[in-house]
């Protein structure tokens, strides 16, 4: 039986530079870093972002850009706020897809290795009510 998400890996470059991304961003609690101790593939690094266990670990970046993406529920009054934060890092803002009132708002970014990451302010709930109210 599945009992959940168990933890999201990320492989980078620079460790350093996600990890500014994850706690600058993402207000994530770095919990674990292996130091030059390799434990799995690489040198590797654990976050707490709301409960959630991100890892990230050391190695090529990603070959080019994809719409395949990680996203992160943030409430709408933190949408201005958030999105400050990516524009201060100076990442790269991807445009968001078309949308109809009521499915939330959205801030899509890359990080440097080409992962894509989009903060949203709906929920799973308001979009379903939304997509039925059209029909």
């Amino acid at each position: 039986m599945i009992e959940g998400l168990s933890h999201i890996t990320f492989v980078v470059s620079d460790l350093d530079r996600m990890e500014e991304i994850l706690v600058r961003v993402l207000d994530a609690v770095r919990v674990y870093d292996s130091g030059e101790d390799t434990y799995s593939l690489s040198r590797e690094r654990f976050y707490d972002i709301a409960g959630l266990w991100i890892a990230v670990m050391e190695g090529e970046a990603l070959p080019c850009k994809s719409y395949n993406h990680v996203a992160f529920k943030i409430s709408d009054c933190d949408y201005d706020d958030r999105l400050a934060r990516v524009r201060a890092l100076g990442l790269e803002l991807r445009e968001g897809r078309a949308r109809v009132a009521g499915e939330g708002r959205s801030v899509y970014f890359y990080g440097p290795d080409n992962h894509l990451f989009e903060l949203h302010s709906g929920t799973l709930e308001d979009r379903l009510a939304r997509y039925n109210s059209r029909g």
